[in-house]
């Protein structure tokens, strides 16, 4: 096989300190080495190994890692290019729209497309029809397809529901991987969100949640000072008609939805015990600012994850509540609400791009084993990005790839093929 080697004025293997003048030797879809350009060619050298340069003027660093998107409501950008006063109103926006109807394939198809363009090696891709669900299979990428499960009630689910559900799983492409997407606390009545996580943990797959992302799942005060927990509630709705003010992500946590094999979507809503929940349990949140904007929802609180250290990611959501699916948007979109909220330490460019590569791949458990991606290192999947950014130091470059990098994507490598390159790319 031969031995390709990319070459960048500036490499960041996220996992190491940035390289100035830096290179990438691929060989099999794999990473053989990684460091200074000279370096690296004189140990290719030693090795005997030919190999194949190409130059970049920019940046490269570990392929992007979307960490919630909705592929096939890529042709939906009507209702994304609305402005909204909550989620139940998007949804009255949103809930039309779809039943309309589409070629969910091409949409998907589009949308992943799309993802290749802005730079995206892996995502996490939320799936409601069987005909999009192909789609990270179909474009090359990496990440999981997460069957959505919603509106389903307690008798429904025991009657009939559980088995669809299983059968809906493993209907889905085997590669690049799947899960299950309980769509959120509310939709859901308590018995599938009792069921979901055994189903996936039983098949060793992945479990993707929306939470935070209503005012209905706050925590609220309470008007039973005793636990919720035995008292027959069969909802979280029921839950709040008794006057109970439980947080959604502590009633999930009690469900046993939670844990090191689940990220949720948003955070929007969650409270500092919430977001210690989420650390307790290994739980990712992947922010989608840009979507949450649209809909007319609060900031997520970037800066308190940012402090506590909890594990973050990043997703763009769909075409129907954001205005693209370049990740680096959402990046932008971080930097300006950290600032804003009173995040002003020095690593904040570093620590978001951290989390729209690494962060996403840890979300779906795709930074450990043989196929690991998110970052630069030897044995990795060889899945990496090229920026058109301006390299002055490796600071200012990371500055500005993470304030003003979207639309900047010039090459695409996944599994050490180029699946997008511009003319000017090498």
């Amino acid at each position: 096989m031969t031995v390709t080697l990319y070459t960048a004025a500036l490499v960041v293997p996220v996992t190491a300190p940035p390289i100035p003048d830096g290179a990438v030797a691929v060989k099999g879809g794999r990473i053989l080495h990684v460091g200074d350009r000279r370096w690296v060619a004189a140990t290719l050298a030693e090795r005997g190994l030919a190999f194949e340069e190409r130059q970049w003027r920019g940046v490269l660093t570990p392929g992007l890692v979307n960490a919630h998107t909705h592929l096939q409501y890529s042709h939906m950008g009507e209702v994304g290019q609305g402005r909204y006063q909550g989620f139940p109103d998007w949804a009255k926006a949103f809930n039309p729209v779809y039943e309309r109807g589409s070629d969910w394939r091409k949409a998907a198809a589009d949308g992943a497309t799309q993802l290749l363009a802005a730079g995206t090696t892996a995502a996490a891709d939320v799936v409601t029809d069987p005909a999009a669900a192909s789609a990270l299979h179909d474009a090359g990428l990496h990440g999981i397809a997460y069957w959505e499960v919603m509106d389903w009630t307690n008798d429904a689910w025991m009657l009939r529901g559980r088995a669809e559900v299983e059968a809906a799983l493993d209907a889905l492409p085997a590669t690049p991987g799947t899960g299950l997407s309980p769509h959120a606390p509310y939709s859901l009545e308590i018995v599938p969100l009792l069921d979901i996580p055994d189903i996936v943990r039983e098949r060793g797959s992945r479990i993707h949640i929306h939470l935070g992302e209503h005012a209905i799942e706050q925590e609220l005060e309470h008007t039973h000072p005793d636990p919720w927990h035995g008292k027959g509630v069969g909802s979280l709705r029921e839950l709040r008609d008794a006057g109970y003010g439980t947080s959604a992500t502590e009633y999930v946590d009690h469900l046993g939805v939670l844990g090191p094999d689940c990220h949720i979507a948003h955070g929007v809503y969650l409270s500092a015990s919430d977001r210690a929940i989420l650390r307790a349990r290994g739980s990712a949140v992947a922010l989608c600012p840009r979507s949450n904007d649209i809909i007319g929802l609060g900031e997520p609180p970037v800066a308190a994850y940012l402090e506590e250290g909890s594990f973050i990611s990043v997703g763009t959501d769909s075409l129907a509540s954001s205005p693209s699916l370049d990740l680096l948007g959402d990046v932008a979109a971080l930097f300006e609400i950290a600032r804003r909220q009173g995040y002003h330490r020095a690593d904040l460019a570093e620590r978001l791009l951290a989390a729209a590569t690494l962060g996403g791949a840890r979300a779906m458990g795709l930074h450990l084993g043989r196929d690991r991606t998110g970052y630069l290192a030897v044995g990795a999947r060889a899945d990496l990005a090229l920026f058109d950014v301006p390299v002055t130091t490796p600071g200012a470059a990371i500055d500005e790839l993470v304030r003003h990098g979207e639309g900047r994507a010039a090459a695409t490598i996944v599994g050490g093929k180029a699946l997008y390159a511009r003319e000017d790319a090498w």
